[in-house]
């Protein structure tokens, strides 16, 4: 099996059964996100604690890839210190973003996002998670967070 049939593999597999969907009681960040451009919407949500993330859940609905990409999301940042999951946001944006970006070692199931590169229209739709994401943990304190947009 190709690498790219196994990165799609994967992508289908998170679209279908996403993990991490649906809502989180108590949680202490959330914050929606929008891409006013395909109309993918998400709602994230967060619990900490110790700065750790415990807990994370979406809602919404949009494209596969956006799918994929908050599922995959979800189950990279379960478990790791506010730090590290902003430090993975930073890689991630880099992988989807930048043409000249390392090598997607290291990143798991995370490494299915990069064929999206080759998409440029479909950036946002993975993207928009992980910006969602990085607005929740840059003000966690507060229980709900202006919402981000793609735009």
């Amino acid at each position: 099996m190709e690498l790219n049939d196994l990165y799609r593999d994967v992508i289908l597999d998170h679209n279908r059964r996403p993990r991490n969907f649906g809502s989180l009681e108590s949680a202490d960040a959330s914050v929606e996100g929008f891409n006013p451009l395909c109309g993918d919407r998400l709602t994230l949500r967060l619990k900490l604690s110790d700065d750790t993330i415990s807990d994370i859940r979406f809602e919404g609905q949009g494209c596969a890839i956006s799918t994929a990409s908050a599922s995959l999301m979800t189950e990279a940042v379960k478990g790791k210190r506010r730090e590290e999951a902003l430090a993975l946001f930073e890689r991630v944006h880099q992988l989807l973003t930048d043409d000249a970006a390392p090598e997607a070692s290291g990143l798991g199931k995370l490494a299915a996002l990069s064929g999206v590169r080759e998409y440029p229209a479909r950036v946002k739709c993975a993207s928009l998670c992980w910006h969602t994401l990085a607005s929740a943990l840059k003000a966690a304190d507060l229980k709900s967070v202006p919402a981000v947009s793609t735009e």
